[in-house]
């Protein structure tokens, strides 16, 4: 679990400060908690959003510093638990206060299958973000629009992320700090959406 982990174009050596841009960005990580938890003023399910943001701020940092493996799986576990808990948040509101829990395994195993099929870790909160436009859609909610922009966003910065390794030698840096730039703003936009769909 200490083995060194080189999987970014900005990274050429070992070192805490291998990677500056992609370490700086992840501060968008951090904005979008802060806005969050002001936004959510004592609201429970807002600060919970905001506190998990703040957990994806410190676990990607700390993996793009230290770049050992289990800083990354560290990463992964702090943006799957987001996602699993926006589901459920979204269950709660749209389905069902009851069984909203049920969204959580559902989603854990659309990431599942999407990954065995080679869509990566991330392929299951795109269609989850598309799945959401969808369903305020057909209830004619207007905020349909917010999860469409945030899936949009996602999409491009999914394409960024994935782009990284093949663009070294034109760009040195890559454009895997673009994911996290772009990240921040669809954690953002999907909790603002859910912090004020669950106000009374």
């Amino acid at each position: 679990m200490t083995d060194y982990v080189d999987g970014y174009c900005e990274r050429v050596a070992p070192g805490l400060w291998g990677e500056p841009l992609n370490s700086l960005s992840n501060l968008a990580f951090l904005v979008a908690a802060v806005l969050v938890w002001r936004l959510a003023k004592g609201d429970r399910t807002g600060r919970v959003l905001a506190g998990l943001i703040g957990f994806v701020f410190v676990a990607s940092t700390v993996f793009h510093l230290l770049a050992t493996r289990w800083a990354a799986v560290a990463d992964s576990v702090a943006i799957l638990g987001f996602m699993l808990v926006c589901a459920v948040v979204f269950a709660r509101r749209y389905w069902s206060p009851r069984h909203a829990w049920l969204a959580a395994p559902a989603f854990l195993a659309l990431t599942v299958v999407t990954a065995l099929l080679g869509g990566g870790l991330y392929l299951g909160a795109l269609i989850g973000l598309a799945a959401f436009a969808a369903v305020l859609a057909f209830a004619r909610d207007a905020y349909w629009t917010h999860f469409a922009v945030a899936g949009a966003v996602f999409a491009l910065s999914l394409s960024l992320r994935a782009l990284d390794r093949d663009v070294c030698g034109y760009v040195p840096v890559g454009t895997h700090f673009l994911w996290h730039l772009l990240n921040g703003v669809v954690l953002y936009l999907v909790s603002r959406t859910l912090v004020l769909k669950n106000r009374p």
